[in-house]
Formats: structure tokens, C-alpha cells, sequence
């Protein structure tokens, strides 16, 4: 069985997640184009994404 393939999305708020690479965006959301496993996605948000707040609180 191969691995699942994500892709880091990222919302208004500027908060980040991951989504399966096959679905389509969920609406609300963006995709970043960077895609891989889900340690690859998560270690690029956990670079990326250094306040978490929502940019309306910022």
C-alpha cells in the first residue's frame, strides 16, 4: 500500500493544515501547492506558521 499523499493548505486567517492530495479543497481554503507525506506537510507548516492566532487577531 503506498503512502497518502497531502497537500498544506492554508485559509483567510492565514491558518494552515494539511488535505488529502486527491480531494478537492475544501472551500474556505487555499492550496500552497507543496505536497508529500504528511511529515513533509506538517514539518513545512511547523516552519512556516509561527503565530498561530488567526490574522484577525494579530
Amino acid at each position: 500500500m503506498s503512502e497518502q499523499t497531502y497537500t498544506v493548505v492554508k485559509n483567510r486567517e492565514e491558518q494552515y493544515s494539511i488535505w488529502p492530495s486527491h480531494l478537492a479543497c475544501p472551500q474556505g481554503w487555499d492550496a500552497l501547492h507543496i505536497s508529500g507525506s504528511k511529515q513533509a506537510c506538517l514539518a513545512y507548516i511547523a516552519e512556516h506558521w509561527t503565530d498561530m492566532r488567526p490574522l484577525s487577531l494579530r
